[in-house]
């Protein structure tokens, strides 16, 4: 298939692209590089350095493409409740030019980068897919109000779309891994304390109703994530827009995570317990049964060692 991959400079755009091509696809990415690194963008895509929205129309016009992956967006929580603007243009606004150009140029799939912030805070662990979405940041209601324009635009125009909400991503994979100009993931900051970038890693609250008193997530393979994508346009049908949530199905606490990164670099890690966040839920864990099921989906780098090990490894080469 011939493949638009928007935000494909980014982190796991330019995984997705990387694992696309090695499937033999075609690709092509467009990024404006706001976030993103021009180094990243695998060899073998083709690359347009733009703003989705000035380009799309005239590159899916020619009528050649089989889908388009769309990542390109903003993705700071805080950022977005307190500038939200800037996100409802940049997500929103621009999401429905492109979904525009998609409809005009007939272009049959889409998958679409959304998140579990669409949620909120849970009622109850695992999250399914049909939990009240109750988003509580500009981010998070963004995401949600694409996913309600993409089913939409499937019943009314036969786009065969599926959306992916990803919880927390993590790992590297083919020299490809996390470098975001403003860091707020804890994998990567807590191995920013191992090569002496950061001092220390805050802990945010260690009196939570966990096991060892700290938050668990559930942190996915950015290699498991590209291997759901192609499955989803694989299976993609016209006229409907299927949700499916990715994650491990398994969550790690703050403290198991920086145990982690101890014994994958050796190197002992500073932490400093502080005052909880307000808004943390204690655990976040997917439900992936559903993407299991329907898209033949399997996570296969499950374990925290694993997922830590290789992100170190990207780290190290970036030092």
């Amino acid at each position: 298939m011939k493949l638009l991959v928007t935000g494909g400079a980014g982190y796991v755009g330019s995984v997705c692209a990387k694992v696309l091509l090695e499937q033999d696809h075609e690709v092509v990415v467009v990024d404006d590089l706001s976030t993103g690194n021009g180094d990243a963008v695998p060899d073998g895509a083709q690359f347009v350095e733009a703003d989705m929205v000035d380009v799309a129309p005239k590159l899916l016009g020619d009528g050649s493409f089989d889908g388009v992956l769309h990542f390109a967006s903003k993705i700071l929580v805080g950022e977005s409740v307190e500038v939200p603007e800037r996100y409802w243009h940049s997500n929103v606004t621009k999401t429905l030019q492109l979904l525009e150009a998609i409809r005009a140029a007939g272009v049959p799939r889409l998958v679409f980068s959304s998140t579990a912030a669409t949620y909120g805070e849970p009622e109850s662990v695992p999250i399914t897919e049909d939990a009240p979405a109750r988003p509580t940041s500009a981010y998070g209601a963004t995401k949600l109000a694409i996913d309600h324009a993409i089913t939409s635009y499937a019943i009314a125009h036969g786009l065969a779309a599926t959306s992916l909400r990803y919880f927390n991503i993590a790992g590297a994979y083919a020299g490809l891994g996390e470098r975001h100009p403003v860091e707020t993931h804890l994998i990567p900051l807590v191995l920013q304390v191992a090569t002496g970038r950061r001092s220390e890693i805050l802990v945010f609250g260690n009196d939570w109703p966990t096991p060892d008193g700290t938050c668990i997530r559930d942190y996915i393979h950015v290699g498991d994530l590209a291997d759901a994508h192609l499955l989803a346009l694989q299976t993609a049908q016209p006229g409907e827009h299927r949700i499916y949530n990715l994650g491990n199905g398994t969550g790690f606490s703050v403290r198991e995570v920086i145990a982690s990164c101890e014994r994958v670099t050796g190197m002992s890690i500073a932490a400093r317990d502080v005052e909880r966040r307000p808004g943390d839920p204690a655990v976040l864990i997917a439900s992936s049964e559903k993407a299991i099921t329907e898209l033949g989906w399997k996570p296969l780098r499950t374990t925290i060692d694993e997922i830590v090990s290789d992100a170190w490894e990207f780290t190290r080469s970036r030092t």
